[in-house]
């Protein structure tokens, strides 16, 4: 069941990168929205509809997901940005994923809402300075203070994180062959 819900393996945290490491995470987070396009526009519905593992998402609540997370964490950048160490607002990701949007919403629009805000976040993502990627904000529930720095590996994870789930789900099911 672990590599069902951690296909790419756990995040680790509390680790730094360099700039290399980091511009390399950078292309993985600009790359995002047309690998998940690429991969979850050709299912019909009932496809959309099936959960990566038993008891996981389907693949419609994982890519709304993605797209509810990413704007949670272009935020979070830009609030590390302007303000000294902001304390950052958690939110209940799998009580999201049971609303109405989470469940319903058409496809397009979480996969054109993520093209949209990538090409602003890799746009801000890119700027950064080395000073800029050593600003932190809080999160009251870890506890923890994040340099920008590990947040950028945190998403470059978290979205080949969820691409593998859908890719191996994809996979799995014989409705793509490599």
């Amino acid at each position: 069941m672990e590599s069902l819900s951690y296909p790419i393996g756990r995040f680790e945290y509390g680790k730094t990168y360099t700039v290399e490491e980091t511009k390399s995470q950078i292309q993985t987070i600009s790359a995002l929205p047309s690998k998940l396009f690429n991969i979850v526009n050709p299912l019909d519905n009932n496809q959309l509809e099936t959960p990566y593992r038993p008891g996981g998402w389907t693949v419609l609540q994982t890519v709304h997901h993605v797209a509810d997370s990413h704007m949670n964490a272009y935020i979070r950048f830009k609030l590390a940005l302007t303000e000294d160490n902001p304390f950052i607002k958690p939110y209940e990701e799998a009580l999201w994923a049971e609303l109405a949007d989470g469940q319903g919403a058409p496809l397009d629009w979480s996969l054109q809402l993520l093209k949209y805000l990538h090409l602003r976040w890799v746009m801000l993502l890119n700027s950064l300075t080395e000073t800029d990627l050593q600003r932190t904000y809080f999160h009251p529930e870890t506890k923890r203070v994040f340099p920008l720095q590990e947040v950028v590996a945190l998403y470059a994870w978290h979205s080949e994180h969820h691409y593998e789930h859908i890719h191996q789900l994809c996979s799995r099911e014989g409705w793509i062959t490599e």
